[in-house]
């Protein structure tokens, strides 16, 4: 009997070690085998990441000897002829102590693994190597494969020749769809071909909504969770509510092509209900008695908030009229905040009522929103908070259980004074949601996390450094996305920004001593929480004053652009009629596919209201900072940095650049003074 139960206890065991191994299995490439040990302990696999790039796994070195190195070398076998090969730190250091550690390596001088017969951990001083492996002779690393063209159905599905980058993206150049699916994605699956069994993955943006319309654009798609493309027999651009395929290509059987840089985070427990919103968040749901307890997870920057409520419309994700929370972690603790939105823009007091996305608590309604649990790791934040279905507060909307609810989503931003900025992800669909879905709903699936650091893609910073500038004309614009001001300054954004003689948020260099003149059309309308902005220039980075703290505004000096009243309160002087660059119908989310600020810049048209601009005219001295900035009176985060300087260096500007400078500054005023 006892002899029985050991042996299913260890078939069991068997069982279980065999199931976690092949669970924890990822691709790292193609193998070159395990590491032969010599001496030192050496040990490992080796694998080809791409043609220029080696992976051992479990690596492990005892560090003992003097003069030992990674080396490699197009010899019959190890010798001294033979190159040094970086350590993970792109350094080459003699080899330290190694325990089981995994390392990337890459080959210098843009050398290939096909150059090279072997890789060794060898000790120069003495000619031995302590652990080495091969290279087969026809051996081929992983390379990206082209696997042809989207086979086109309908709805204009068209593209270049699509590219298998590496074991979980997918470059598709070309790419073209005239947006015209009811509900249409970018959907994997197996078979023969596309069918209603696939699943959907996000688009290029991160996106799970209806794909919009493309026209020739070059997109690149990650597969979700653990998911590869060993995992798929085909993509396709499918419509899941009419079950027809518009266009698709085949996935060939195992690619040879280079592991990811993704790495597979656990899965975030569900509450209940789980739906996947974007590739970045995550809700989780369950109601039970009169309340219902909600999760959010998001792979998110630690100053990054996550935002999730009832839309303004019933059919559309509209801002105006909605009733959110918004939740973050402010150092260690989860914060689930209700918020109330009234117009498009941070909150602000206008003629003393609160207007923007404002706390319900300073718009006379209840936070009723209880946090209870928040924690923060691998990039991920997870918060759960609970709610009344109906809340006490007659200003909250009511989760129904007995019809689809319209929700919206964002992700954003917290400024300086732990408010929301502008979002940077949100929905282009409203979210029809069922509280008490049957059977349980999940379509969650486990973040991937990129190992490698984000290169930062931002425009170059538009610079004004002209000694014969005496003249500026102050307009307003989008603030560009990622790339522009908050790539440019490392600011959030409440989505508007300075535009000076045409620039977004330059950096201008000015002269003590010198009278100065801007022409301000920043909006004169103080009923409006968007479009009132009075431009001021102080000491501090943020701006804003008028909606900071007494203790802040006592230790902010404003250098221009306010006067004090007898009880010394700060009152804006230059706020001129709005000029504002916009563009129509256009989605905001796209600015970061625009190269540079210029193309950007020629989408946009200008929007003046009649009057003459506020001016305001100011003489730097031996009082102002080396630094000060621009900024709205009003609103936080909209304009950048003013190089106060006693004298112009030699050769910092060409005279076609003065000469441009001052004819912009003229040419800006001519046609706002007649419009």
């Amino acid at each position: 009997m006892c002899s029985v139960l050991m042996t299913r206890l260890l078939l069991c065991s068997f069982f279980l070690l065999e199931r976690n191994y092949v669970i924890s299995t990822e691709y790292r490439g193609k193998s070159l085998g395990t590491l032969n040990s010599y001496h030192h302990q050496v040990g490992g696999e080796v694998f080809a990441v791409n043609e220029y790039t080696l992976l051992i796994s479990d690596f492990t070195f005892d560090g003992s000897a003097t003069d030992a190195f990674f080396w490699a070398g197009a010899s019959s076998r190890p010798g001294p002829q033979g190159f040094i090969l970086a350590n993970e730190y792109g350094r080459t250091d003699v080899l330290k102590r190694y325990l089981g550690k995994e390392l990337k390596l890459t080959l210098p001088d843009n050398k290939k693994l096909t150059d090279i017969n072997w890789f060794a951990i060898y000790d120069l001083s003495k000619n031995i190597a302590f652990g080495d492996v091969y290279v087969p002779e026809d051996f081929e690393p992983p390379v990206k494969q082209i696997i042809g063209d989207f086979t086109t159905k309908s709805h204009g599905v068209s593209s270049g020749p699509i590219e298998i980058l590496d074991s979980k993206t997918i470059k598709i150049p070309m790419f073209s769809y005239n947006g015209a699916g009811k509900d249409t994605y970018f959907v994997v699956g197996n078979g023969p071909q596309p069918s209603a069994k696939g699943r959907k993955i996000p688009d290029e943006s991160g996106y799970l909504d209806n794909l919009r319309t493309y026209l020739n654009e070059t997109i690149i798609l990650e597969l979700v969770g653990d998911t590869t493309v060993f995992d798929i027999d085909w993509l396709s651009v499918y419509d899941i509510q009419s079950k027809e395929n518009f266009g698709w290509v085949l996935i060939p059987d195992e690619p040879n092509v280079p592991p990811s840089l993704q790495k597979v985070a656990d899965k975030i427990e569900n509450i209940m209900h789980c739906v996947q919103l974007h590739k970045k968040l995550q809700l989780s749901w369950q109601v039970f008695g009169p309340q219902i307890t909600i999760r959010l997870a998001g792979q998110i920057d630690e100053d990054n908030y996550m935002a999730f409520g009832f839309s303004g419309s019933e059919e559309a994700p509209q801002m105006l009229g909605a009733d959110i929370a918004i939740t973050y972690i402010d150092g260690f603790r989860g914060q689930a905040m209700d918020y109330n939105i009234t117009e498009k823009s941070p909150c602000v007091k206008v003629l003393g009522q609160y207007k923007g996305v404002c706390r319900d608590t300073l718009v006379g309604g209840l936070d009723d929103n209880q946090v209870h649990t928040a924690s923060r790791e691998n990039g991920i934040n997870v918060i759960t908070y609970r709610r009344n279905l109906q809340s006490y507060d007659v200003g909250d909307k009511e989760f129904k259980t007995n019809t689809l609810n319209s929700m919206i989503w964002a992700i954003g931003r917290m400024n300086h004074q732990k408010e929301p900025s502008v979002h940077d992800y949100f929905p282009r669909s409203v979210l029809k949601l069922d509280l008490d879905p049957k059977p349980p709903i999940d379509t969650c699936y486990p973040f991937t996390v990129n190992t490698e650091p984000l290169k930062k893609d931002v425009w170059d910073q538009s610079k004004i450094i002209d000694s014969s500038l005496r003249m500026m004309t102050a307009t307003l614009g989008p603030s560009g996305g990622k790339k522009g001001f908050q790539g440019l300054t490392g600011l959030p954004s409440p989505g508007l920004a300075w535009f000076i003689n045409g620039y977004l948020i330059p950096e201008i260099w000015l002269k003590r001593g010198i009278t100065y003149v801007i022409h301000i059309y920043g909006g004169n309308n103080p009923h409006s929480s968007q479009y009132y902005h009075p431009f001021i220039i102080t000491d501090e980075p943020n701006g804003g004053y008028d909606g900071m703290t007494e203790v802040a505004q006592k230790h902010t000096r404003i250098l221009a652009g306010v006067q004090y009243t007898l009880r010394r309160q700060a009152r804006p002087t230059s706020a001129g009629p709005l000029c504002l660059r916009e563009r129509k119908g256009f989605d905001r989310r796209l600015d970061d596919n625009f190269l540079t600020f210029k193309e950007f810049n020629k989408s946009l048209d200008m929007r003046c209201e009649p009057g003459d601009p506020a001016i305001l005219e100011f003489k730097p001295n031996s009082s102002w900072p080396d630094i000060v900035y621009y900024h709205s009176f009003v609103q936080s985060n909209m304009g950048w940095k003013l190089h106060i300087v006693d004298k112009f260096s030699t050769g910092r500007n060409s005279a076609a650049q003065v000469q441009f400078n001052w004819f912009l500054g003229i040419l800006f005023y001519l046609i706002f003074t007649r419009m």
